[in-house]
């Protein structure tokens, strides 16, 4: 049943406002989350600088001088009230992955602590249904839901400096394809050479929220390949 104690609107400084639609990741507040940032695309509130969509909420950025988290609240009201015609599910992405063992660097503890073998690792992570959920952490980072339950593992004690770019990492139910060189304290699993930043001043990443993710396995050859590492 839904939870009555939502939708919350909480004001953030003096120029946000934060809808939550749940505690829970996924399932109806994510819906909500979605739905919510069509209606806002479709009839942005007046004085509405941008939308950022998370996990379960969605936070409101306006203009202080033109409006108020008042007037706001009231004007985000009436759009869920009167949301647009839900649109279908979000484009399908294939995102080609290399699990060779120098790009696995995890490989052998994410055996060690499932007990499954590397290749049914490898056959879990590609088996799973990955939804783009939100934009964070660094440019480019599409924190994606849908990791299956037999390789979900909390994220490790402490971040492990130089991952590199285009590393596949995983945590509980998130999965991430990085796209600068950080620290990271996520379990990895591969690497991928797909293109997640992009030279579209518009359309600054590959994915957008609400988009569904594949991963296909490609050897070495592919990956250098398609990286533009090979001859």
């Amino acid at each position: 049943m839904p939870d009555a104690t939502f939708p919350r609107f909480v004001p953030v400084a003096d120029c946000g406002l934060l809808v939550e639609f749940g505690d829970t990741v996924g399932g109806p507040a994510h819906a909500g989350v979605l739905a919510l940032d069509r209606a806002l695309a479709a009839r942005p509130v007046p004085g509405q600088r941008e939308t950022v969509p998370a996990y379960v909420n969605l936070m409101v950025v306006f203009d202080p001088a033109e409006t108020d988290h008042a007037a706001v609240t009231r004007a985000v009201r009436e759009r869920m009230a009167h949301p647009p015609e839900a649109r279908s599910t979000g484009r399908l992405h294939e995102v080609p992955v290399c699990y060779e063992a120098e790009f696995a660097r995890d490989m052998a503890a994410v055996v060690d602590q499932t007990g499954l073998s590397a290749e049914a690792v490898i056959a879990a992570h590609l088996a799973g249904e990955y939804e783009v959920h939100l934009y964070g952490f660094a440019p480019g980072y599409a924190y994606m839901a849908g990791v299956p339950e037999p390789i979900r593992l909390p994220r490790k004690p402490a971040p492990v400096r130089g991952i590199p770019a285009g590393s596949v990492i995983i945590a509980g139910p998130q999965c991430i394809v990085t796209t600068v060189t950080m620290p990271a304290g996520w379990w990895v699993l591969g690497r991928s050479p797909a293109r997640i930043l992009t030279s579209d001043p518009d359309r600054p990443f590959l994915f957008d929220v609400g988009d569904r993710v594949r991963f296909t396995r490609i050897d070495r050859a592919d990956f250098d390949r398609l990286s533009g590492d090979g001859a």
